[in-house]
């Protein structure tokens, strides 16, 4: 683990983890492990021989279900939000209506370049990233950084969240209370 700011806990990247690290970053203290991890996807496909929720070569590489099942084994939830929202052509809801303070933190989920050494593939893989607010300030807790980068302010967020829903194959999470999700509160209605 890296130290960033004073009181920001980062995780830095170990083979296929980022979703836990994602996962324990967004948290802000080491709750899950690759144990873990495989425990939760033993319980959602308890009779499969080869488990689709994690890499083949058991390095981690957990899906989605994963990281909704752990937030929710929390009495948390994760809300997706659907990208086409803040599509120019069809803004229905733009991330300025995002309620941000109803929001725990942010778990993305990127085109990643794959590289051997020095050398660059032309392949992408995916990875999961978390952003969260602490003490007043968001940052980007991406395990790939060496240390926490820091976002600013809920614009600052807002910006790169747009950034990166631009570069499309962007999915986003928003970690919320069971509360937030079942009242609909993590989006604005003025």
């Amino acid at each position: 683990m890296s130290q960033g700011p004073p009181s920001v806990y980062h995780e830095q990247q170990r083979l296929e983890l980022c979703a836990v690290h994602a996962l324990n970053n967004v948290l802000q203290q080491r709750l899950f492990s690759q144990e873990a991890a495989d425990e939760i996807c033993k319980r959602l496909a308890p009779d499969s021989r080869l488990n689709p929720h994690r890499s083949l070569l058991g390095t981690g590489n957990y899906d989605v279900n994963v990281i909704m099942a752990a937030l929710q084994g929390l009495g948390l939830a994760a809300v997706w939000w659907d990208r086409r929202r803040c599509d120019p052509g069809h803004c229905v809801t733009p991330l300025s209506q995002l309620a941000l303070p109803q929001v725990l933190g942010l778990i993305l989920n990127l085109p990643s370049p794959v590289s051997l050494g020095l050398l660059s593939l032309p392949l992408r893989r995916r990875h999961w990233v978390a952003l969260r607010q602490v003490n007043g300030i968001y940052y980007n807790l991406d395990s790939k950084l060496r240390a926490p980068e820091v976002l600013g302010d809920e614009d600052g967020v807002r910006a790169f969240l747009a950034a990166a829903l631009a570069q499309g194959l962007c999915e986003v999470l928003l970690v919320v209370t069971k509360e937030v999700e079942e009242k609909g509160c993590w989006l604005r209605t003025d």
